[in-house]
């Protein structure tokens, strides 16, 4: 009959026990000293490169941080050109990208560059850039899904641009910028001839968010869908 071996807690409660596996440890990695050097090795490569990338992202934020500065000076200013493209010594959204793609500052950078083309009306690379950039921010997504739901809006592809209204919506309700994004999606709604789901965006703005600025004007807005189906 084979000899049992022990359980965990026979391990713990018996050093006897403990002492005879660790001795067979140790008696393996003698047997196989190439296998362990290696697997140490590996541990070592991949502690080195960890800290190694950490290192080499970090000053390839602060770097893009300070060109993010200029460029986002030139988008307050309505330097649009200049924000996009830089000035030939300092570094626009567009390069930022290009050079700091794995950087917060390049992610920053889509948006703006989204936002950029947006007011030259260059609605699609608004949309390319726009759908390039995410967050975990409460509000500034839930802005690029409605600025891409903008750039819908002006082609007149209003199903599309309900579509993306919606999603700012859903994305972390609040009562402070809900409202006016489902009453963006009512809106292409509307246009898009989707009276029903147009109804629904209204009534979710009158019977959520009636607090709201927007509650007034989603009743009366409602009401004349209604009267006139």
């Amino acid at each position: 009959m084979s000899k049992k071996l022990p359980n965990q807690n026979e391990l713990l409660e018996n050093p006897e026990a403990l002492a005879e596996k660790l001795e067979g440890a140790e008696t393996w990695m003698e047997r196989h000293p190439k296998l362990v050097g290696g697997f140490a090795l590996a541990i070592a490569l991949m502690v080195v490169g960890y800290f190694g990338f950490t290192y080499y992202k970090d000053s390839l934020e602060a770097e893009a941080q300070k060109e993010m500065f200029q460029a986002i000076y030139y988008f307050e200013a309505d330097s649009l050109n200049l924000a996009l493209n830089g000035d030939g010594n300092n570094l626009g959204f567009i390069d930022i990208i290009d050079e700091f793609g794995i950087t917060d500052a390049a992610n920053l950078a889509h948006f703006y560059a989204g936002v950029s083309f947006l007011k030259q009306g260059k609605f699609e690379a608004a949309r390319l850039y726009l759908s390039d950039f995410s967050s975990n921010d409460l509000l500034i997504q839930a802005r690029a899904y409605s600025l891409i739901g903008d750039a819908y809006m002006e082609e007149q592809n209003y199903k599309d641009a309900a579509r993306y209204y919606e999603k700012a919506a859903n994305h972390r309700p609040n009562k402070y910028f809900t409202p006016a994004y489902l009453m963006k999606a009512a809106l292409a709604y509307e246009k898009s001839e989707q009276r029903e789901k147009a109804i629904q965006a209204y009534d979710e703005v009158i019977t959520k968010y009636w607090e709201s600025a927007e509650y007034q004007n989603a009743r009366k807005l409602k009401a004349r869908l209604e009267t006139n189906s």
